[in-house]
């Protein structure tokens, strides 16, 4: 038994071992009653022990399972104190991979309580005291199994080794898929801001794929385990039968003795054979467990392996004419429209921020100006050019997005700052980092820019997330910038750094910028104001930017 099993049954009850032991002893007792009297009916023709043979197989089944429901109910406490022990540490990997972990992966572990260690007991206790009784009624045939049967432990130990690890590999790719796929639906808004959605559907499949070649080579070779232990044990009850046979023919063995000993020899071997398919529907378990094992025992409680970085390629363009006309947007299942009517128009290189309450459509007008969502009537139009008409990529690849609540992947810090430019070298990196006023809490980061984040940025402050959102803007040195509320629930001393990034952000570009804090709509040439949908105010000079566009003032309701 390896320490991972070792260690993992020592989370067992010890009654519980004490049962299944008694068990497993009363199973052996009832497996030489019922080969005694089954050889004694037909040697005897007595008709009378055949209830014994009845009892006794009654008997093997209730045993068994009580057995199961013992280990059963164990396994199901054992889990539960698993996925307690691991919630108890923070940050026990990225989202997905800790998902599946907790869900998925602590589940396998039920086949090696339920089936592995109950048939380990049973492997270890009945073959002695089998090989006992057929020792006393003929030691020729004990020797023979006496001396084949550690064939069958060594032979299923050189392929399980191979199936372990192969099982190893598939539960490695799937605990990846599964974090991954986690990953890419929490960022789908990012994902779909910078055009990576694509991609990453190129990438999960490419990794379903895997996971699927590696479950079926997992499976032949369980396949092939489970051929060369029946194998073994076929050529084994052989060895005893062939002779066994010979001498009741030569009459140097009594009828009785023989079939006692032709009932006894397969029972030597059926716990071992019964092993190791248990010991193949168990793999998974024990490579979970050892990954669990892994997270308790490390000091951070960080389960190895991270993400990667999601990459597109670089864009540009020059500074378009924003119009909405009319733009109506309405959810499914929603009361009244997200956004109703609305008319606004964006000169090339004005900075326009959106005010109102909570639930007025704010970022939905982002979401719009984005193309992630279409509106139920009215258009968008950029440089003339109805939105829905053009490529959305290509459209995308015009745009910086900050949001509100910036999604950042278990991967480094640089790879999360160059999501939307993949060629982006280091030093387009630190600039960006630099112009972000991140650049100076990156450095004091463990491994700096090449830190590997947790999943949502875990172990960074609401400020120093959004503080790199904004240098994930930066790098991809778009012309229009989208900001949907990037002070919202920082202090002060953040807030004014964010600020004051965002104003080198978005000097010379055009941008639109959803914001509450006056600190952030002094960054803006106008302001306008959402109430229930509704443009209720607009074409405001903030007048505290000088030399706004002069279309910034001018722009108000954008009539066709």
């Amino acid at each position: 038994m390896k320490a991972v099993e070792r260690r993992l049954v020592g989370w067992l009850p010890r009654r519980v071992l004490v049962v299944l032991v008694v068990v497993a002893v009363a199973q052996a007792v009832l497996v030489v009653v019922q080969a005694g009297a089954l050889a004694g009916a037909v040697a005897g023709l007595d008709a009378g022990l055949l209830v014994v043979v009845v009892a006794a197989v009654a008997g093997r089944s209730v045993l068994a399972w009580a057995a199961a429901g013992v280990a059963g109910r164990a396994a199901a406490g054992v889990k539960a104190r698993l996925r307690e022990a691991v919630l108890a540490r923070p940050g026990a990997g990225s989202g997905g991979a800790r998902v599946t972990l907790l869900t998925r992966g602590l589940d396998a572990v039920d086949p090696f309580f339920a089936g592995y260690v109950p048939q380990l007991v049973a492997a270890c206790v009945v073959p002695p005291v089998v090989l006992a009784r057929l020792g006393a009624a003929d030691w020729v045939s004990a020797v023979v199994v006496a001396v084949t049967v550690p064939l069958v432990p060594v032979f299923g130990a050189l392929v399980g080794a191979r199936t372990a690890q192969w099982t190893g590999r598939q539960w490695g790719l799937l605990r990846r898929l599964g974090g991954h796929f986690r990953d890419v639906v929490a960022g789908l808004s990012t994902l779909r801001a910078f055009g990576r959605t694509g991609h990453q559907s190129v990438v999960v499949r490419r990794l379903a794929e895997e996971h699927r070649r590696a479950t079926v080579g997992a499976l032949r070779v369980a396949f092939l385990s489970s051929l060369v232990v029946e194998l073994v044990c076929s050529l084994s009850v052989a060895l005893v039968a062939v002779p066994v046979g010979l001498r009741l023919l030569g009459g140097r063995l009594d009828l009785a003795t023989g079939l006692l000993v032709l009932l006894l020899a397969p029972e030597v071997y059926a716990p071992l054979r019964a092993l190791g398919s248990r010991f193949h529907a168990s793999a998974e378990g024990v490579a979970v467990a050892g990954e669990v094992f892994g997270v308790l025992d490390s000091p951070t409680g960080v389960v190895a392996g991270g993400g990667r970085g999601v990459t597109r390629r670089d864009a540009g363009g020059g500074l378009p004419e924003i119009v909405l006309e009319e733009v109506t947007v309405r959810y499914p299942g929603a009361d009244r429209p997200a956004l109703a009517g609305v008319s606004l128009r964006v000169a090339p290189g004005e900075r326009l921020a959106v005010t109102g309450p909570s639930g007025a459509g704010k970022s939905t007008l982002l979401a719009v100006l984005a193309g992630l969502v279409t509106p139920e009537s009215g258009r968008v139009l950029v440089d003339g050019v109805p939105l829905g008409e053009m490529d959305l990529a290509v459209w995308r690849a015009r745009l910086g997005w900050v949001p509100q609540r910036p999604h950042l992947f278990a991967a480094s810090v640089a790879d999360n700052i160059r999501l939307g430019v993949p060629d982006a070298g280091d030093e387009r990196v630190r600039e960006a980092a630099r112009a972000a006023a991140a650049e100076e809490f990156i450095e004091g980061l463990p491994d700096g820019y090449a830190t590997v984040l947790g999943e949502g940025g875990a172990g960074l402050s609401a400020g120093q997330r959004q503080r790199l959102a904004i240098a994930r803007a930066f790098v991809t040195r778009a012309p229009v910038m989208l900001l949907d509320e990037p002070t919202a629930r920082l202090d002060v001393r953040s807030e004014g750094l964010l600020v004051q990034a965002a104003r080198r952000l978005l000097e010379g570009r055009s941008a639109v910028v959803v914001a509450h804090r006056p600190a952030l709509l002094a960054v803006a040439d106008r302001v306008v104001r959402l109430v229930d949908g509704r443009l209720v105010s607009d074409g405001t000079p903030t007048g505290t930017q000088a030399g706004a566009p002069a279309g910034g003032s001018a722009g108000g309701s954008a009539a066709a």
